[in-house]
């Protein structure tokens, strides 16, 4: 029997998806640096169902793509055949305001669901610092930002997911936990059920210089007293003019007096604002760069920063909660491979008496295939 052709594979995913949904792939359509073959962009379930048979049954690879935000992160893909664009399975339905839950197709920017949440007063706590993320592209990563303090992760608030599995068969799972085990699907997240939270009335900030990670153990025991919903710190400069800011939320007489508690706790150089600081809820790192996760316990977290700083012989840019212990930093595509397997293993080692971790969670393409980079089940 022989080889389909392209022409061939482009017909069939024209029939599933439609004419104007089915294409060759562009240059933008790359993953690990390499164009894919073919982007297919189904609108239904069954479609989604249509093109993973497809691929199965012609022995093709397959790589599911919502906003390609984080497309790049853990450990690279040698080639992908086709690119299952998501950007159709889009929407929210089955919204119970007073049973606080609702269903939301994967494809769905995480913004538009806030937004629509807003109308009734409500939230899904996450707010993934991936600006474009679509619901199905946090979830497969189980991307967290600073809420994550006080809220945890996106997966604990997934009671329930439909997905297509890699034969083309159509499933659901709500785990044996009553939560499903995002982590081991394989295939294609089509819908999740989500619990949510009140959208609190007010938010604000208080924040403070931290000229070194030294201070961050005190400033951010007084945080902690408060109940805040999150406490970050961003150290530009391997420590060298930083800032801790923590977020209080709640009505609007107590995030400002709560804010002031702390600042007045802080003393000196403290102050409270209604807007978030411009770093805030993004990440250090560029999509030249090579990022990576430290995860540790707060009180543990200056003799890490400090370890990575000597580790690494130059200032390395770090922020994440301070609360959570939990940061990136930022290496230097420009260092060899042999440079940044130094720099991690000599981390990793300080890490491993307290309970830590360290993983490569992005890199340029060529240099991920040269590092040992975060697998799935490290996202989670």
């Amino acid at each position: 029997m022989s080889e389909p052709s392209g022409d061939q594979i482009l017909s069939a995913l024209v029939d599933i998806c439609g004419p104007d949904y089915a294409r060759v792939a562009r240059s933008i359509d790359t993953v690990g640096g390499r164009r894919a073959g073919f982007v297919a962009v189904p609108a239904t379930v069954q479609a989604v169902a249509d093109v993973l048979r497809l691929v199965a049954d012609r022995g093709l690879s397959v790589l599911p793509r919502g906003s390609g935000s984080k497309i790049n992160w853990g450990k690279p893909h040698e080639g992908v055949d086709v690119l299952l664009d998501t950007g159709r399975l889009s929407g929210l339905w089955s919204h119970q305001v007073e049973g606080a839950t609702v269903e939301v197709a994967t494809g769905t920017p995480v913004r538009a669901l806030q937004a629509a949440l807003a109308l009734q007063s409500q939230r899904l706590p996450v707010d993934p610092p991936s600006r474009t993320a679509t619901v199905g592209g946090m979830l497969a990563v189980n991307e967290s930002g600073p809420l994550r303090y006080r809220f945890g992760t996106p997966a604990e608030y997934v009671t329930s997911v439909a997905y297509v599995d890699r034969a083309g068969e159509a499933a659901d799972s709500d785990g044996e936990d009553g939560r499903p085990g995002l982590a081991e699907i394989s295939g294609v997240i089509t819908a999740a059920s989500l619990r949510l939270e009140p959208l609190p009335a007010a938010r604000r900030w208080a924040g403070i210089a931290v000229p070194t990670p030294l201070q961050l153990g005190k400033l951010v025991g007084a945080a902690e007293e408060l109940e805040p919903s999150a406490i970050e710190v961003d150290l530009p400069v391997g420590g060298q003019g930083g800032t801790l800011a923590v977020l209080f939320e709640g009505s609007e007489a107590a995030a400002v007096e709560q804010a002031e508690r702390l600042a007045a706790a802080w003393g000196a150089g403290a102050v409270v604002t209604a807007i978030a600081p411009p770093w805030w809820g993004a990440y250090p790192f560029r999509r030249d760069d090579v990022a990576l996760r430290l995860s540790v316990s707060a009180a543990d977290l200056p003799a890490t920063l400090y370890a990575l700083g000597d580790a690494a012989g130059f200032a390395v840019p770090v922020r994440g909660s301070a609360g959570l212990g939990r940061v990136h930093a930022v290496l230097p595509a420009r260092a060899t491979p042999a440079q940044i397997t130094g720099i991690v293993e000599s981390v990793r080692h300080v890490l491993l008496a307290r309970g830590g971790r360290a993983v490569i969670v992005s890199a340029p393409p060529e240099l991920a295939r040269e590092l040992d980079m975060a697998g799935r089940l490290d996202f989670f």
